[in-house]
């Protein structure tokens, strides 16, 4: 099976309903150049899990902007005023989350887990709602895991087999949503041969990933610059 595969072919791996697991935190480790391509679509009525909705103007930002998610899941999603907007008027559903349970939520479903209890966010408003239990004399909430139709994740570079590295902090969510989607596609900036990866330095297997997608998007400064 080839893995590498051209942006413009990722679209056919989604539908309208999807809840779709997105890497990132900020804009670092965001799969740009695969959201870009979701904006040229018809799919509708998404799921988003991700930390946030993108920053104005750029990630999931402009996919939200062209109403195409449903509901969000995730922890911090302030930076994007019209996602608030949109909650305050009932347009948008937002589950939030604890970053920590967020990672733990998405973790336990990569692994096969049913979810986990955490004294986290007991006895606040993210509580209600939800199963309560009493552990060595101290209150705990369940907290279910969390998979996706399809995982779209941001790596720094992959063989062609789908072995992937990561840059520093832009690994976050990046490696658990490798595991929890049924469709994985990277998108990584650099692309190469089978065996040029230090074994060593490997974060996510090849096993985890489907597809793999060359990047349009390069870091200067600290801005993200189509570059291709």
């Amino acid at each position: 099976m080839n893995k590498v595969i051209k942006s413009s072919e990722v679209g056919k791996y989604f539908k309208s309903g999807n809840q779709i697991l997105v890497g990132g935190f900020g804009l670092a480790g965001v799969p740009l150049t695969i959201i870009d391509e979701l904006l040229k679509t018809d799919i509708r009525d998404l799921t988003i899990v991700s930390n946030n909705l993108g920053d104005e103007g750029q990630g999931l930002h402009k996919l939200f902007m062209q109403g195409k998610i449903k509901k969000a899941i995730g922890s911090f999603f302030t930076i994007n005023k019209e996602a608030v907007i949109a909650w305050a008027k009932g347009e948008l559903e937002i589950d939030l989350l604890p970053q920590g349970t967020l990672a733990e939520a998405i973790r336990c479903g990569g692994a096969g887990i049913g979810g986990f209890y955490t004294k986290t966010a007991v006895g606040t408003e993210l509580s209600k709602g939800k199963e309560e239990r009493e552990i060595d004399g101290e209150r705990y909430i369940f907290e279910k895991a969390i998979k996706g139709d399809v995982a779209i994740i941001k790596a720094a570079k992959a063989d062609k087999l789908g072995n992937l590295l990561y840059h520093t902090t832009a690994r976050n969510f990046n490696p658990m949503m490798a595991t929890a989607g049924k469709i994985v596609i990277a998108e990584v900036d650099e692309i190469v041969e089978v065996g040029d990866l230090d074994p060593e330095y490997i974060v996510t297997p090849h096993a985890y990933v489907d597809y793999i997608i060359q990047s349009n998007y390069s870091k200067v400064g600290r801005d993200y610059v189509e570059s291709r």
